[in-house]
């Protein structure tokens, strides 16, 4: 094991590597993570020096605020390796910002862009090699923070802790995924954190789902908390709607996650000259549309899954089969998009760094 020293970083490598026990051809998604990770915590008001060490359990005390208060925020990004072995970002901006704005809203420090964006640069570089070249193949980076400050008063923490590991990765999603548009529970509710990747939305979103999944389907479409009348996300996506050639999608709020990969996907599509309506979508809208034939697709969008078409859905006890289709807006908008992020078609936009 060394240590090197820089004016920003700390840097301990590790003694040995644990790649060659990676099967990498048969990856079980968020399960295997690479040699190292990063770390920096926020004590006494101010950030200290980041360290980029071996990849190893923490101990914490029994009375850190993250356990009582629920104070943890993360992100979702990806690394991936052209043909040529270099390593490239997908609008890492993008996450950095959202980060930030989910760190204000849950009443924690804002990360600075050095430890952000120089620190996953540096960490990347160092394990650089669990980045497998090839369409599919990509490197999950999760970015997060969590309150360490001690005590079981009801406040926010003084102390943090952010960190970023980094997990190979293929395929998030397999096989055909049937949805239940819920009818009484939420994801978010307006004035909530809904915008926010707060840990505890998605804790919240695992018992309804549950209950979906023992009636045979795998994910949720979540409607609006007031009437369950608009259509929002889908699972841990946002979603997408397709009628006639039309694509419409729900407008970000603050009970919808503003998603990167969203946000892609509208910009190509919108260059390739579909018709894209970001508004509210009614379910009565949708199920209407599934039985005058007009609706051709659904499809979650999101950091892990890319894009995840939907087969059918099920409302009131009535499920309602997609019909399959040769042209599949979803697919075409996926390849075009992950051939972007690959490097296996022009960047158009502006939206791969290099590492």
């Amino acid at each position: 094991m060394s240590t090197t020293q820089t004016n920003k970083f700390e840097i301990i490598k590790a003694s040995t590597s644990k790649i060659n026990e990676v099967d990498f051809e048969n990856l079980s998604f968020g399960s295997v993570f690479t040699d190292h990770l990063l770390e920096c915590d926020y004590t006494n008001g101010q950030w200290q020096k980041p360290v980029i060490k071996p990849y190893a359990p923490f101990l914490l005390d029994p009375s850190v605020r993250v356990f009582h208060y629920g104070q943890a925020i993360f992100e979702g990004m990806k690394a991936y390796k052209d043909d040529d072995e270099a390593l490239w970002l997908f609008r890492p901006d993008e996450n950095y910002k959202r980060f930030n704005n989910s760190a204000v809203r849950m009443a924690m420090p804002e990360v600075p862009e050095e430890v952000f964006i120089e620190g996953l640069n540096q960490l990347l570089q160092l394990d650089e090699a669990w980045v497998k070249k090839g369409k599919g193949n990509t490197l999950y980076i999760r970015p997060f923070m969590i309150a360490t400050g001690t005590g079981v008063i009801a406040s926010p923490s003084n102390d943090y802790k952010f960190m970023i590991i980094l997990s190979p990765a293929k395929s998030y999603y397999s096989g055909e995924v049937k949805v239940l548009i819920a009818e009484h529970y939420s994801r978010a509710a307006n004035g909530g954190i809904g915008a926010a990747k707060a840990a505890g939305n998605y804790g919240a979103q695992f018992y309804p789902t549950s209950l979906a999944n023992k009636e045979g389907f795998q994910q949720v479409i979540w409607t609006d908390d007031a009437t369950h009348t608009k259509l929002e996300e889908a699972g841990t996506m946002n979603v997408f709607f397709r009628i006639n050639d039309t694509l419409l999608t729900a407008p970000v709020s603050e009970r919808i996650l503003d998603g990167i990969t969203r946000k892609s996907l509208i910009d190509i599509a919108e260059k390739e000259g579909i018709d894209v309506q970001i508004r509210p979508v009614l379910v009565s809208e949708l199920v209407e549309a599934s039985k005058n034939g007009t609706l051709k697709e659904i499809f979650g969008a999101g950091t892990a899954a890319v894009v995840n078409p939907i087969v059918g859905f099920s409302y009131q006890d009535v499920y309602y089969e997609l019909p399959k289709t040769e042209d599949s807006m979803a697919l075409r908008l996926k390849d075009m998009l992950t051939n972007i992020q690959h490097k296996l078609a022009e960047d158009t936009f502006g939206w791969t760094v290099k590492v």
